[in-house]
Protein backbone atom coordinates (compact mmCIF):
# COMPACT_ATOMS: atom_id res chain seq x y z
CA UNK A 1 0.00 0.00 0.00
CA UNK A 2 1.35 3.35 -0.95
CA UNK A 3 2.53 5.54 1.84
CA UNK A 4 -0.03 8.44 2.99
CA UNK A 5 2.09 11.37 2.63
CA UNK A 6 1.99 15.48 1.68
CA UNK A 7 3.77 16.56 -0.96
CA UNK A 8 3.46 20.10 -0.30
CA UNK A 9 1.17 22.70 1.84
CA UNK A 10 0.90 25.99 0.35
CA UNK A 11 -1.30 28.68 -0.06
CA UNK A 12 -2.27 30.02 3.05
CA UNK A 13 -4.98 32.95 3.55
CA UNK A 14 -3.69 35.67 5.74
CA UNK A 15 -6.92 35.48 7.42
CA UNK A 16 -6.45 32.03 8.31
CA UNK A 17 -3.02 30.83 8.96
CA UNK A 18 -3.88 27.33 10.45
CA UNK A 19 -5.51 26.19 6.86
CA UNK A 20 -3.84 26.15 3.56
CA UNK A 21 -6.11 26.55 0.82
CA UNK A 22 -4.42 23.84 -1.52
CA UNK A 23 -2.82 20.86 -0.11
CA UNK A 24 -1.26 18.30 -2.29
CA UNK A 25 -1.12 14.58 -1.03
CA UNK A 26 0.04 11.03 -2.97
CA UNK A 27 -3.06 9.09 -1.77
CA UNK A 28 -6.47 9.31 -0.55
CA UNK A 29 -5.04 7.55 2.46
CA UNK A 30 -5.78 10.63 4.72
CA UNK A 31 -9.11 12.10 3.43
CA UNK A 32 -11.91 12.36 5.49
CA UNK A 33 -9.20 12.94 8.43
CA UNK A 34 -9.02 15.80 10.66
CA UNK A 35 -6.29 17.19 8.68
CA UNK A 36 -8.81 17.53 5.99
CA UNK A 37 -12.32 18.51 7.30
CA UNK A 38 -14.02 20.63 4.82
CA UNK A 39 -11.89 20.40 2.05
CA UNK A 40 -13.03 19.05 -1.11
CA UNK A 41 -10.66 16.53 -2.73
CA UNK A 42 -9.67 16.40 -6.40
CA UNK A 43 -7.93 12.42 -7.42
CA UNK A 44 -6.63 11.38 -10.56
CA UNK A 45 -4.72 7.80 -11.30
CA UNK A 46 -1.85 7.73 -13.08
CA UNK A 47 -1.51 4.09 -12.72
CA UNK A 48 -2.67 1.30 -10.29
CA UNK A 49 -5.71 1.11 -8.52
CA UNK A 50 -7.31 2.69 -5.26
CA UNK A 51 -9.79 0.84 -3.63
CA UNK A 52 -12.11 2.78 -1.18
CA UNK A 53 -15.77 2.70 0.40
CA UNK A 54 -18.29 5.65 -0.39
CA UNK A 55 -21.95 6.23 0.53
CA UNK A 56 -21.78 2.77 1.58
CA UNK A 57 -20.52 1.12 -2.38
CA UNK A 58 -17.34 0.11 -2.79
CA UNK A 59 -15.36 1.68 -5.76
CA UNK A 60 -12.67 1.79 -7.25
CA UNK A 61 -10.32 3.76 -9.22
CA UNK A 62 -8.53 2.63 -12.22
CA UNK A 63 -5.36 4.26 -14.30
CA UNK A 64 -7.19 7.23 -16.09
CA UNK A 65 -9.67 8.31 -13.99
CA UNK A 66 -10.42 11.12 -11.94
CA UNK A 67 -12.58 11.83 -8.80
CA UNK A 68 -13.91 14.87 -7.08
CA UNK A 69 -14.99 13.99 -3.73
CA UNK A 70 -17.01 16.62 -1.68
CA UNK A 71 -17.76 15.12 1.39
CA UNK A 72 -14.38 13.43 2.35
CA UNK A 73 -16.36 11.76 6.08
CA UNK A 74 -17.88 9.98 3.39
CA UNK A 75 -15.09 7.55 2.13
CA UNK A 76 -14.10 4.75 4.19
CA UNK A 77 -10.78 1.65 4.10
CA UNK A 78 -9.10 3.02 1.42
CA UNK A 79 -6.73 0.51 -0.12
CA UNK A 80 -3.82 1.45 -2.73
CA UNK A 81 -2.24 -1.04 -5.06
CA UNK A 82 1.61 -2.00 -5.22
CA UNK A 83 1.64 0.09 -8.28
CA UNK A 84 -0.72 3.01 -7.68
CA UNK A 85 0.37 6.50 -8.23
CA UNK A 86 -2.12 9.21 -7.39
CA UNK A 87 -1.96 12.66 -7.22
CA UNK A 88 -4.82 13.97 -4.61
CA UNK A 89 -5.18 17.91 -4.61
CA UNK A 90 -7.65 19.26 -1.60
CA UNK A 91 -8.88 22.77 -1.49
CA UNK A 92 -11.27 24.87 0.69
CA UNK A 93 -14.59 25.67 -0.31
CA UNK A 94 -14.07 29.00 0.05
CA UNK A 95 -11.33 28.91 -3.02
CA UNK A 96 -13.30 26.46 -4.84
CA UNK A 97 -15.96 29.51 -5.15
CA UNK A 98 -13.49 32.19 -5.83
CA UNK A 99 -12.07 30.30 -8.58
CA UNK A 100 -14.99 28.94 -10.58
CA UNK A 101 -16.29 30.84 -13.50
CA UNK A 102 -18.62 33.42 -12.25
CA UNK A 103 -20.75 32.82 -15.37
CA UNK A 104 -21.00 29.02 -15.17
CA UNK A 105 -23.93 27.41 -13.74
CA UNK A 106 -22.85 23.77 -13.97
CA UNK A 107 -21.14 23.51 -10.72
CA UNK A 108 -23.97 22.72 -8.91
CA UNK A 109 -25.27 20.11 -11.14
CA UNK A 110 -21.90 18.32 -11.56
CA UNK A 111 -21.47 18.62 -7.50
CA UNK A 112 -24.61 16.48 -6.98
CA UNK A 113 -24.40 13.88 -9.45
CA UNK A 114 -20.74 13.40 -8.47
CA UNK A 115 -22.01 12.95 -4.81
CA UNK A 116 -23.46 9.35 -5.52
CA UNK A 117 -20.54 8.52 -7.39
CA UNK A 118 -17.48 10.77 -7.17
CA UNK A 119 -15.18 9.24 -9.99
CA UNK A 120 -15.29 9.77 -13.94
CA UNK A 121 -13.72 7.57 -16.47
CA UNK A 122 -11.92 9.39 -18.66
CA UNK A 123 -11.29 9.07 -22.37
CA UNK A 124 -7.31 9.45 -23.26
CA UNK A 125 -7.41 12.96 -24.47
CA UNK A 126 -9.37 13.89 -21.18
CA UNK A 127 -6.70 11.46 -19.43
CA UNK A 128 -3.94 13.84 -20.93
CA UNK A 129 -5.96 17.23 -20.29
CA UNK A 130 -6.36 16.04 -16.59
CA UNK A 131 -2.77 15.05 -15.87
CA UNK A 132 -1.72 18.15 -17.43
CA UNK A 133 -3.87 20.18 -15.20
CA UNK A 134 -2.68 18.41 -12.04
CA UNK A 135 1.40 18.91 -13.05
CA UNK A 136 0.19 22.41 -13.86
CA UNK A 137 -1.00 23.29 -10.51
CA UNK A 138 1.98 21.63 -8.61
CA UNK A 139 4.48 23.31 -10.33
CA UNK A 140 2.42 26.57 -9.88
CA UNK A 141 2.57 26.05 -6.25
CA UNK A 142 6.03 25.45 -5.78
CA UNK A 143 7.34 28.46 -6.79
CA UNK A 144 6.91 30.20 -3.22
CA UNK A 145 9.07 33.18 -3.98
CA UNK A 146 5.95 34.28 -6.72
CA UNK A 147 4.52 37.82 -5.60
CA UNK A 148 1.41 37.15 -7.11
CA UNK A 149 1.09 33.62 -6.63
CA UNK A 150 -2.80 33.33 -5.00
CA UNK A 151 -3.91 35.24 -8.38
CA UNK A 152 -1.54 32.39 -10.65
CA UNK A 153 -3.13 29.74 -8.15
CA UNK A 154 -6.79 31.05 -8.65
CA UNK A 155 -6.09 30.46 -12.58
CA UNK A 156 -4.64 27.26 -11.86
CA UNK A 157 -7.65 26.03 -10.24
CA UNK A 158 -9.86 27.60 -12.33
CA UNK A 159 -8.55 26.10 -15.42
CA UNK A 160 -8.76 22.40 -13.18
CA UNK A 161 -12.60 23.30 -12.65
CA UNK A 162 -13.53 24.49 -16.18
CA UNK A 163 -12.12 20.49 -17.63
CA UNK A 164 -13.96 18.87 -14.65
CA UNK A 165 -16.73 20.68 -15.93
CA UNK A 166 -16.14 19.45 -19.39
CA UNK A 167 -15.38 16.16 -18.43
CA UNK A 168 -18.83 15.92 -16.77
CA UNK A 169 -20.81 17.56 -19.72
CA UNK A 170 -19.39 15.29 -22.20
CA UNK A 171 -19.39 12.02 -20.18
CA UNK A 172 -23.26 12.71 -19.15
CA UNK A 173 -24.67 15.16 -21.30
CA UNK A 174 -25.18 19.14 -20.40
CA UNK A 175 -28.62 21.42 -19.73
CA UNK A 176 -28.66 24.86 -18.96
CA UNK A 177 -29.64 25.86 -15.73
CA UNK A 178 -31.45 29.11 -14.29
CA UNK A 179 -29.75 30.87 -12.35
CA UNK A 180 -32.53 30.95 -9.91
CA UNK A 181 -32.05 27.36 -9.65
CA UNK A 182 -28.89 26.93 -9.01
CA UNK A 183 -28.74 29.53 -6.28
CA UNK A 184 -32.01 27.89 -4.86
CA UNK A 185 -30.24 24.23 -5.09
CA UNK A 186 -27.00 25.97 -3.51
CA UNK A 187 -28.66 27.16 -0.72
CA UNK A 188 -30.71 23.69 -0.04
CA UNK A 189 -27.33 21.96 0.04
CA UNK A 190 -25.72 24.61 2.31
CA UNK A 191 -28.75 24.35 5.09
CA UNK A 192 -27.88 19.72 4.41
CA UNK A 193 -24.01 20.81 5.17
CA UNK A 194 -24.75 22.57 8.58
CA UNK A 195 -26.72 19.81 9.56
CA UNK A 196 -30.25 21.36 9.62
CA UNK A 197 -31.28 17.65 8.81
CA UNK A 198 -30.32 16.03 12.18
CA UNK A 199 -33.34 18.14 13.79
CA UNK A 200 -35.78 19.01 10.53
CA UNK A 201 -36.55 15.82 7.58
CA UNK A 202 -39.93 17.86 6.76
CA UNK A 203 -39.13 19.35 3.15
CA UNK A 204 -41.76 22.19 4.67
CA UNK A 205 -39.34 23.29 6.98
CA UNK A 206 -36.23 24.10 4.46
CA UNK A 207 -38.98 25.95 1.99
CA UNK A 208 -40.14 28.22 4.68
CA UNK A 209 -35.99 28.69 5.13
CA UNK A 210 -35.58 29.24 1.41
CA UNK A 211 -38.91 31.42 0.95
CA UNK A 212 -40.29 29.03 -1.34
CA UNK A 213 -43.15 26.93 -1.78
CA UNK A 214 -42.57 23.00 -0.74
CA UNK A 215 -43.60 21.89 -4.25
CA UNK A 216 -41.43 24.61 -5.91
CA UNK A 217 -37.87 23.25 -3.92
CA UNK A 218 -39.17 19.63 -4.41
CA UNK A 219 -39.61 20.31 -9.05
CA UNK A 220 -36.21 22.33 -8.62
CA UNK A 221 -33.99 19.37 -7.00
CA UNK A 222 -35.55 17.44 -9.51
CA UNK A 223 -34.79 19.41 -12.26
CA UNK A 224 -31.24 20.39 -11.19
CA UNK A 225 -30.16 17.01 -9.16
CA UNK A 226 -32.80 14.16 -10.71
CA UNK A 227 -33.82 13.63 -7.64
CA UNK A 228 -36.67 15.38 -5.09
CA UNK A 229 -35.79 17.39 -1.85
CA UNK A 230 -36.68 14.81 0.19
CA UNK A 231 -34.14 12.18 -1.32
CA UNK A 232 -31.62 14.38 -0.38
CA UNK A 233 -32.73 15.38 2.82
CA UNK A 234 -32.76 11.59 3.46
CA UNK A 235 -29.90 10.59 1.90
CA UNK A 236 -27.78 13.04 4.47
CA UNK A 237 -29.61 12.07 7.33
CA UNK A 238 -28.95 7.77 6.60
CA UNK A 239 -25.26 8.45 5.66
CA UNK A 240 -24.83 10.51 8.59
CA UNK A 241 -27.11 8.02 10.81
CA UNK A 242 -24.66 5.06 9.58
CA UNK A 243 -21.34 6.84 10.60
CA UNK A 244 -22.61 7.26 14.12
CA UNK A 245 -23.67 3.49 13.83
CA UNK A 246 -20.66 2.11 12.80
CA UNK A 247 -18.58 3.67 15.24
CA UNK A 248 -21.03 2.52 17.90
CA UNK A 249 -19.89 5.80 20.01
CA UNK A 250 -23.28 6.66 21.50
CA UNK A 251 -26.49 4.64 22.84
CA UNK A 252 -29.81 4.15 20.93
CA UNK A 253 -31.11 6.69 22.95
CA UNK A 254 -28.19 9.30 22.36
CA UNK A 255 -28.73 8.75 18.74
CA UNK A 256 -32.39 9.17 18.85
CA UNK A 257 -32.30 12.43 20.77
CA UNK A 258 -29.19 13.60 17.78
CA UNK A 259 -31.69 12.89 15.19
CA UNK A 260 -35.14 14.46 16.73
CA UNK A 261 -36.88 10.86 16.92
CA UNK A 262 -39.39 11.07 19.80
CA UNK A 263 -37.98 7.71 21.08
CA UNK A 264 -35.74 4.73 19.96
CA UNK A 265 -38.30 2.54 19.00
CA UNK A 266 -39.35 5.52 15.97
CA UNK A 267 -35.51 6.22 15.48
CA UNK A 268 -34.87 2.24 15.17
CA UNK A 269 -38.27 2.27 12.54
CA UNK A 270 -36.14 5.08 10.68
CA UNK A 271 -33.00 3.10 10.14
CA UNK A 272 -34.66 -0.37 8.91
CA UNK A 273 -37.25 1.64 6.64
CA UNK A 274 -33.78 3.28 5.05
CA UNK A 275 -31.22 0.77 5.13
CA UNK A 276 -33.33 -2.48 5.60
CA UNK A 277 -31.36 -3.02 9.02
CA UNK A 278 -31.91 -2.85 12.43
CA UNK A 279 -29.46 -0.68 14.55
CA UNK A 280 -27.76 -2.90 16.12
CA UNK A 281 -26.85 -5.16 13.08
CA UNK A 282 -24.66 -2.61 11.61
Amino acid sequence: MTAFRNSFVFLRSKMEFDRPHIILAASLDGIGKDQFAGYLAHAYCHEGTCTFTYNGNTLKMEKGDCAIIRRGDLVLGTMHSEDCRIDVIYVTPEFIEISTPPHSNYGMKGSLALFNNPIMHLTPEQQKVCALDFDFIKRRLSLTSHNFLRDAMINAIQCMIIDFFDFHTTLYGNEKLSSHYTNLMNRFMGLLDNGDYRQHRDISYYADKLFVTSKHLSEVSKRVSGFPATYWINRYTILDISRHLRNRRETLAQLSDLYGFSSPSYFSQYVQKYLGVKPIDL
